[in-house]
């Protein structure tokens, strides 16, 4: 059984404005969580947030600037995952997010 993924408005329009590369590398793992869950240890400094509930990040890119998105289990019975924040590392606050 696949994820749903919804997009709040504020990460849709992040995405809208990230570069083509970085956008592609979004969708991917957008790709990825849909079909194999949330927890995706493949990229590169992915973890959970601490102090959050069921709520996981990871870096599109490294260097300057690094991407990050952010993604929140929102319901395990019925497999839904909010994606909260695609953008750059230094804009993230990762509190505030989950």
């Amino acid at each position: 059984m696949t994820w749903t993924i919804k997009v709040v408005a504020k990460a849709k329009k992040q995405v809208a404005k990230l570069p083509p590369d970085i956008r592609e590398l979004y969708f991917a793992l957008a790709f990825e969580i849909k079909k194999l869950g949330p927890a995706r240890t493949g990229w590169h400094h992915y973890g959970k947030i601490k102090g959050a509930t069921d709520c996981h990040h990871c870096h599109l890119t490294k260097g300057r600037p690094t991407y990050v998105a952010v993604w929140k289990v929102t319901n395990k019975t019925t497999r839904i995952v909010e994606v909260r924040y695609v953008g750059t590392h230094e804009k993230a606050n990762y509190q505030r997010l989950c």
